[in-house]
Formats: C-alpha cells, sequence, structure tokens
C-alpha cells in the first residue's frame, strides 16, 4: 500500500549546480569496504560500499570516512553529513555524529539526536507508539545499574529478550522462565564488547514481521510498498547471525511484498499516528509484527537512518515504487538537503 499520488511517484533530483557546489562527507563503518560479507559486519559492509558507489554515481562532491573522529575538527568544507553510523560499539552510540554535527554547526540527514535517542531507545519508541494509539504487547525495561525487578515481566510462557538499542536482532535471545530470563538480561548488561547495554524483555509474539519503509516527499513523510518477512516457522526468533548471511538460516523466511489491503490500511494508518513523535526525520522504517492467522497486530520498533541497501527492506520497496535504488538515495538527500536550505 502506498499513495499514488503523481508527486509520490516523481523522485527528486539534485541540480547540477548543486552537486558542483555542495560537498558532503558520508560517514560509515565500513565506507571504505571493497569486498563482500564482512566476517564480522556481514552484508552490513556490502551495504556501506554500495551506498558510497552509488553517491558517487550520484556525481557528488563526495568525502568519505568511517569514524567521527573527522567531525572533532571538521574541514571547514563540508557543507552536508551522510551519517550511516548506527552502531559503533558503545552505548548509545548512534547519537553521536548528529550532535557532533549540531556542536559543529553542520547540516545532516535524518532526525535530531534526540529524536535518534528516543526512536533507538526500544522502551521509550514503544511508550510513545501506545500514547499515540498504535497497540503494542507488554514489555519491561532493564536499565544497566538498577535493580533487576522481575516482578515488571509480563506474564507470558516464552520471551525474547535483547539489547534496549539493537539493531539487526543483534543480541537478541529468548528465554522461558523468569531465571533464564535473568541471566540473558545480565549478560547484556555485562556485555564489554559493545559497551554493556540496557535490556528490554517482551513475550514472544507468533507471526512475521511487516515492514514499513517512509520517506520524505516535499516535506511529507509517504510510506513506500509494504513487504513482509514471512517465515515458514512463525515461531523461530531470526538472530543477528541470518540477518547479517553470517550462517545458514535455520528456518526458511522471504522478503516480499504484504499484500492484504485491510491489514495494510491499518498499519498505514497507525505508522502515521506514529510519526507523528518523530518529525523531521527525512526516512525510516516502522515495523509490526503482524498474526495472518488472527489478523492481530503490534507496534515492534523504528529504525530512523535505517538500512537502505538495495536487497533489503527500502530497496525492495523503491523498486515496488518504480524507483531505481540511485533514485531512491538521491531523492532522500535531495530532501534532506531542502530541508536545511542547500537547495
Amino acid at each position: 500500500m502506498h499513495d499514488s499520488s503523481p508527486n509520490f511517484l516523481s523522485p527528486r533530483t539534485i541540480p547540477q549546480t548543486a552537486k558542483d557546489r555542495l560537498r558532503v562527507l558520508f560517514i560509515a563503518k565500513n565506507a571504505g569496504w571493497t569486498g563482500d560479507l564482512h566476517p564480522q559486519d556481514g552484508n552490513h559492509a556490502i551495504y556501506h560500499r554500495e551506498t558510497r558507489e552509488t553517491l558517487e554515481a550520484i556525481g557528488l562532491d563526495l568525502m568519505v570516512a568511517q569514524t567521527p573522529e573527522i567531525l572533532f575538527d571538521p574541514p571547514g568544507d563540508i557543507d552536508f553529513v551522510f551519517p550511516l553510523l548506527n552502531r559503533a560499539g558503545y552505548f548509545n552510540s548512534e547519537m553521536l555524529v548528529p550532535l557532533l554535527c549540531e556542536r559543529a554547526g553542520l547540516a545532516y540527514l535524518g532526525a535530531s539526536p534526540i529524536l535518534r535517542g528516543l526512536a533507538d531507545d526500544k522502551h521509550l519508541a514503544k511508550r510513545a507508539a501506545a500514547a499515540a494509539g498504535a497497540p503494542t504487547a507488554p514489555w519491561a525495561v532493564f536499565r544497566k545499574g538498577a535493580p533487576l525487578d522481575l516482578d515488571a515481566l509480563p506474564p507470558a510462557e516464552r520471551y525474547v529478550v535483547k539489547p534496549n538499542n539493537s539493531s539487526a536482532s543483534w543480541g537478541v535471545r529468548d528465554a522461558s522462565s523468569r531465571e533464564e530470563v535473568a541471566a540473558a538480561v545480565r549478560e547484556i548488561h555485562e556485555d564489554s564488547a559493545n559497551g554493556g547495554q540496557d535490556a528490554i524483555v517482551e513475550p514472544f509474539l507468533e507471526g512475521s514481521d511487516v515492514e514499513v519503509p517512509v520517506v520524505t516527499i516535499d516535506g511529507e513523510p509517504r510510506i513506500l510498498p509494504l513487504l513482509i518477512f514471512r517465515q515458514s516457522d512463525p515461531s523461530h526468533l531470526r538472530t543477528y547471525f541470518e540477518k547479517r548471511d553470517l550462517v545458514e538460516r535455520e528456518t526458511k523466511y522471504s522478503l516480499e511484498a504484504f499484500t492484504d489491503p485491510e491489514i495494510s490500511r491499518q498499519i498505514a494508518a497507525l505508522t502515521a499516528k506514529v510519526w507523528g513523535e518523530y518529525r523531521p526525520f527525512d526516512y525510516g522504517r516502522f515495523e509490526f509484527r503482524v498474526n495472518e492467522a488472527t489478523g492481530e497486530m503490534n507496534f515492534l520498533e523504528l529504525n530512523l537512518n535505517c538500512n537502505l541497501w538495495s536487497q533489503k527492506v527500502f530497496g525492495r520497496a523503491a523498486r515496488m515504487a518504480g524507483w531505481s535504488h540511485e533514485q531512491l538515495i538521491e531523492t532522500i538527500l535531495a530532501e534532506g538537503l531542502v530541508r536545511h536550505g542547500l537547495l
């Protein structure tokens, strides 16, 4: 389901004069990657490489960096920052680049630091979604350093435990008892390799994830075609390693168009309610868990500055809307430039 108005179907372009005038800094952990699967980051490195190559193909005056240090004392010729440095191995790292851009007075793509924090904190995002009227499953958050009060757990036979700020199901695991939940939460709190994280726990919901990719067109959020990760085993918990193609998938699933008209309509309406908390955000992916047998749907999370790889949700949704991948990236970038008064 998507807005089929002519305005929606027309991708934005950046005038050649602006391409000649503006210097764009692309910053991503694997921005300089030239290979295929990365031994730790898997296909994420391919995604960063592809994004860099796409920005180069658009014809931008592009500077590339792989760490935030370039923004500590940024070069004076940077006009705009395209940041994909979301998971840098320390707590709340997704907020650092936007904060450094604000400190330096640099325009950048995506939401402000405080909105990035609101979106990436799954507990706060669920609270915002519930306040906006979107159904969510019950959950409990366990902050690192706070007492581990298991009485906060909602009743369930099976739980999902994960870092409260994770992406791509990094650190996700399941548990079937209070003791297993406590052990999993402590492991997340004590994960020194990733700076130690808060943990969120919620009942496992059978079903598949419906993905809602949203881009900004002429200042208004618009929903691209919806997709669904349909699993052959709805009880399977997908892991980070599966999503990054670092292991063989334990169960078959497919990313395909979601065509149920009534559920699509409901999800689009709920997404529009939720995104009001985050504008302006330029682009983002909203996610709902849907049980197709019962029609039950629950808001799960959202990812601003999300994955734009051509093989993932955004790339496929763009093709379904009639856009090339290059047009998708240029449209998102053009909207950000317009919002900051650079076009």
